[in-house]
C-alpha cells in the first residue's frame, strides 16, 4: 500500500463532519490494507491514523521539519517502507546522530508528495487532528472486518493496544478476537471520567449516591504483579518499572499473588502536602528514578481493582472492587474517600481535599463496572476552574479540519514593569468552529509580518479569556510558569490588552498554590 493512500484517508476524514462518514472512510481503507495480505500494514494504518507512530517518538519535531524539501512529483513511498524509515531515524544514536538522522529526514521527505509531506509532518509534530479518536477508529476497525463494534471495543480495551486487534480483527474476524483477554503484565487502557461542574451535579447524574474520592496531583499509575514480578504503566502504558522502585515495593508489599491496580503516584513533602507536580513528573523521565539519597520519594495511594489472585473483577460493580482493594491495601495507602447522599457533605470532602493541596476530588457509582479505555459515565470529575483574561501574541496555523484557519493560540500576561508581555503557553482548546473562522480574520488583521512557517506573530491586542486548571513550573517560557490545561472560554472585546490580568497575578496564584 502507497503512503499516498493513506494521506489522503487521512485528508478525507479531517473534512468529513460526521461520525459515521468518518468510520466509513477509514473502513473502506482498512479493506484495502488487509487485502495486501500482510497484517503489520492495517497495524500501522491504525496507529497512524490514531495520530501515534508505531514507535511512539522518534525525536523529530517542528524544528527538524520547518524547513522541508521541494516535494516528489509522484508518488513512491511505500506505508511499510515509511514505517521502517521512521524506526531507522528514532534509533539512529551515537556521535554525529543528528546530522544522520536530519539526513534521513531529509530523504524521507524529498521522496514524499505534497500530500504526503503535509500528512508526515502533522504526524510527527502531533498535529494530526482529524477527529479519529479511539471510538471512531475501533468503529471502523468493527465495520471493515464486519463485526460486532462491542467485540471490537471489548478487545481493545483489553489488550490496550488498538493497532495490534485492528490487524487481528480485519484478517481474522471474531474469532482472532477471543486471545484479547485481561492478563497480569499486558497494559490495560484505564477508565477515564467525563467532568461534573460541582458536587450537587455529580450526585445528581449518579443517581443521589457516590463515592467521592480525593483527586490527588500526582500521576497515575497501573500496577501489575505476577509472584514476585511486578510492572508499573503509566496512564499513556509507557512501562516506567525501573523508574519507581517504590512503586514495586509497595506492590510487593500486599498480601496477594497476582494484582493489576489502579494506583497515583505523589511526591509528598514532609507535613504530607504534594510537591509541585513538576517533582513528580521528574520521576517519570527518561532520566527519572532513584538517581540517589536526594531523589524525591514518591509515595503510592491505591484506588481501584482489575485482578485479584487470578480473578477479573472489572466487570464487577465498583463497591465490591472496593472492598477487595480496602482487604488487601492498608489504610494509610489508600486515597481518602466519602460514599454519601448528601450534597453538603460531599462539598465539605471537596474542601478538605482542596485545603490538603490536592486537585479536587472524582465522584464514582458504587455500582458502575471499570470501564477500561473509556470515558465512562460512572466516573465524574470535580475540580475548581481558575480564569484569566491574557493578551494573544501570536498563532498557529491549523491541521486536519482546522486546514487553512488560525488555531493555536500563544498567550500572554501583561508586565507593567516593562510594557509588555509575558507568554505562558499555548492552546487551541475550547474554539468552536464560529470562533476559528472569527479569529482566523481578526489575527490576519492583527498580524506584524513575522513569521515562523506555520506560526503568525500578532500585536498584542486582543484580549481572550482563558480557563486552566492549574499553573506549573516551566523552563520553556521566560515567567518561569506554564498553564495546565489551558483552553479558551471566550473572546473579551470589551477588554483592553492594557485591562488584562498581569504576570503579578499570575505569579500570585502561582505561589499561593506552592
Amino acid at each position: 500500500m502507497l503512503l499516498v493512500e493513506v494521506a489522503q484517508a487521512s485528508a478525507d476524514v479531517a473534512a468529513a463532519s460526521a461520525r459515521l462518514a468518518k468510520i466509513a472512510r477509514i473502513a473502506d481503507l482498512l479493506r484495502s490494507a488487509a487485502a495486501a495480505g500482510d497484517p503489520r500494514l492495517v497495524a500501522v494504518v491504525v496507529s497512524w491514523l490514531s495520530g501515534e507512530l508505531t514507535q511512539r517518538q522518534i525525536g523529530v519535531g517542528w524544528a527538524s521539519l520547518r524547513a522541508l524539501p521541494e516535494p516528489a512529483a509522484e508518488p513512491t513511498l511505500t506505508v511499510l517502507g515509511v514505517d521502517g524509515a521512521l524506526g531507522d531515524i528514532g534509533t539512529t544514536s551515537g556521535k554525529g546522530s543528528q546530522a544522520r538522522r536530519a539526513r534521513l529526514v531529509a530523504e524521507l521527505f524529498s521522496a514524499a508528495t505534497a500530500i504526503e509531506q503535509t500528512f508526515l509532518r502533522r504526524l510527527l509534530t502531533g498535529e494530526l487532528r482529524q477527529g479519529a479518536l479511539v471510538g471512531v477508529m475501533a468503529d471502523a476497525v468493527s465495520k471493515a472486518a464486519g463485526i460486532d463494534p462491542a467485540a471490537a471495543r471489548r478487545a481493545a480495551m483489553l489488550s490496550g493496544d488498538l493497532p495490534t486487534v485492528a490487524a487481528a480483527a480485519v484478517t481474522g474476524g471474531v474469532a482472532a478476537l477471543e486471545a484479547f483477554t485481561l492478563q497480569v503484565g499486558r497494559p490495560v487502557g484505564p477508565m477515564l471520567a467525563q467532568t461534573a461542574t460541582s458536587v450537587a451535579d455529580a450526585l445528581e447524574r449518579l443517581d443521589g449516591r457516590a463515592v467521592f474520592e480525593a483527586k490527588l496531583d500526582g500521576a497515575r499509575v497501573q500496577i501489575h504483579r505476577r509472584g514476585d514480578s511486578v510492572s508499573v504503566f503509566t496512564r499513556s502504558l509507557d512501562d516506567v518499572t525501573a523508574r519507581l522502585p517504590e512503586v514495586v515495593d509497595a506492590a510487593l508489599a500486599l498480601p496477594v499473588t497476582d494484582l493489576i491496580a489502579d494506583a497515583e503516584a505523589i511526591a509528598l513533602r514532609p507535613d504530607g502536602r504534594p510537591q509541585r507536580f513538576q517533582v513528580t513528573a521528574s520521576r517519570f523521565g527518561r532520566r527519572g528514578g532513584t538517581a540517589g539519597p536526594d531523589t524525591q520519594k514518591l509515595s503510592v495511594f491505591f484506588f481501584d481493582l482489575l485482578h485479584v489472585d487470578g480473578v477479573d473483577v472489572l466487570d464487577q460493580p465498583a463497591h465490591e472492587r472496593v472492598a477487595r482493594l480496602d482487604a488487601i491495601v492498608p489504610d494509610r495507602q489508600r486515597v481518602d474517600r466519602l460514599l454519601t447522599t448528601d450534597p453538603a457533605e460531599a462539598q465539605t470532602f471537596l474542601d478538605t481535599t482542596l485545603a490538603a493541596g490536592h486537585e479536587g476530588v472524582m465522584a464514582k457509582s458504587p455500582t458502575a463496572p471499570y470501564e477500561a479505555g473509556r470515558r465512562g459515565a460512572g466516573w465524574l470529575k470535580v475540580k475548581p476552574v481558575h480564569t484569566l483574561d491574557l493578551v494573544v501574541l501570536a498563532v498557529e496555523w491549523g491541521s486536519g479540519r482546522r486546514t487553512g484557519k488560525l488555531s493555536n493560540i500563544h498567550l500572554g500576561a501583561r508586565d507593567p514593569q516593562t510594557g509588555g508581555f509575558v507568554m505562558l503557553g499555548k492552546t487551541f482548546k475550547g474554539m468552536t468552529d464560529e470562533m476559528l473562522a472569527w479569529q482566523t480574520e481578526r489575527f490576519l488583521e492583527l498580524a506584524d509580518g513575522l513569521t515562523s512557517g506555520y506560526s503568525v506573530r500578532v500585536r498584542p491586542e486582543q484580549v481572550v479569556e482563558i480557563a486552566f486548571d492549574g499553573l506549573q513550573t516551566s523552563s520553556r517560557y521566560p515567567g518561569g510558569m506554564a498553564l495546565r490545561f489551558a483552553r479558551v472560554l471566550r473572546y473579551r472585546d470589551d477588554k483592553s490588552a492594557a485591562e488584562a490580568d498581569t504576570i503579578d497575578t499570575v505569579r500570585a496564584l502561582y505561589e499561593r498554590s506552592d
